[in-house]
């Protein structure tokens, strides 16, 4: 595959992909966390894992994926379960509509698939909340295939250690380089490692250089190292953008997650109206609200998270 010429720095500084792969997975062989969903080949609790990581940190993903996977230990499981029991057993989780797509996925899984998980990613996206990433992860990750595929954590490391500081990257050319790079049947510890290193070390705000096992062979660390020698005043490298989340309390999102929360919390079919639920999604809550709270309500329905009974919302229990 082609690279851009603008995207490298010079092609003879750059060192070969097998001084990258050898080590930064000798590294991951010592260093890796021992996580659940690394330590199965099942499609089915890869997915549940990859959708639950999305925009989440781990250690709050740990306690939910156990309970999720005692509770729903297989794809058939999720399938035939009420929405409603999804919604509430992803509590603490967060952007609920993952959890509504996971079940879509499944379903469709076992009615498209005869229960049979797709391999291709081509087909992957075509499930209800895959997108390229968690389509790649589960290629990957479940079956072992040479794919190439970002989250935060891995454009991260590509960029920095595999392209020129000084030049703009895109995306599709950190995915070409990601692809160029995949060690012929070792993609599984790569991909792996890669998401590691940029989880425990070479993270948005402190990488920590001084441990990092591609230091030496790192464009970034380089260009920063030759700036310092020289005593420049301007780094090298601008930060790398990665998206902020906006302030979560008083957003709408918030909201939603309040409303779901009131719903989740009563007992399983029941209906709050409108009048209840309004002080309990926001505590300055009046009867001018209801308009608001009747569009936040179908947005919700939109998604699955919610339908209407009479004069108030419930969750869905198909």
């Amino acid at each position: 595959m082609t690279i851009r010429k603008s995207i490298i720095q010079k092609n003879e500084s750059l060192p070969a992909f097998t001084s990258f792969h050898q080590a930064l997975m000798n590294w991951f062989s010592e260093a890796a966390r021992d996580l659940p969903w690394r330590r199965t080949r099942d499609p089915y609790r890869i997915m549940v894992a990859e959708v639950m990581l999305q925009q989440t940190q781990v250690d709050r993903v740990l306690p939910k994926y156990e309970a999720f996977i005692t509770h729903f230990p297989t794809l058939q499981a999720l399938a035939d379960a009420s929405t409603a029991e999804v919604i509430r057993l992803w509590s603490g989780l967060g952007y609920n509509r993952r959890a509504v797509n996971l079940q879509r996925a499944a379903r469709e899984i076992v009615e498209r698939f005869d229960g049979v998980f797709p391999r291709d990613v081509a087909v992957l996206l075509t499930l209800p909340g895959i997108g390229p990433y968690t389509a790649g992860a589960i290629a990957c990750f479940a079956f072992e295939q040479d794919v190439a595929f970002m989250d935060t954590n891995i454009r991260r490391v590509i960029r920095r250690a595999l392209t020129d500081p000084a030049a703009t990257v895109k995306d599709r050319d950190v995915l070409a380089l990601a692809q160029a790079a995949l060690p012929t049947g070792r993609s599984w510890m790569w991909n792996q490692a890669l998401m590691e290193l940029g989880s425990l070390i070479c993270t948005a705000d402190s990488p920590a250089c001084w441990r990092c096992p591609l230091r030496d062979l790192c464009c970034d660390y380089a260009a920063r190292r030759t700036s310092d020698e020289h005593l420049e005043a301007t780094p090298v490298r601008k930060r790398i953008a990665e998206r902020r989340e906006r302030p979560f309390v008083g957003s709408n999102r918030y909201f939603r997650g309040r409303a779901v929360a009131a719903l989740r919390a009563l007992p399983p079919g029941t209906t709050l109206d409108l009048a209840k639920l309004g002080p309990q999604v926001r505590p300055d809550y009046t009867p001018e609200d209801e308009a608001w709270l009747v569009a936040l309500l179908n947005g919700l329905e939109r998604d699955g998270l919610v339908v209407w009974h009479g004069n108030g919302v419930r969750l869905p229990e198909e």
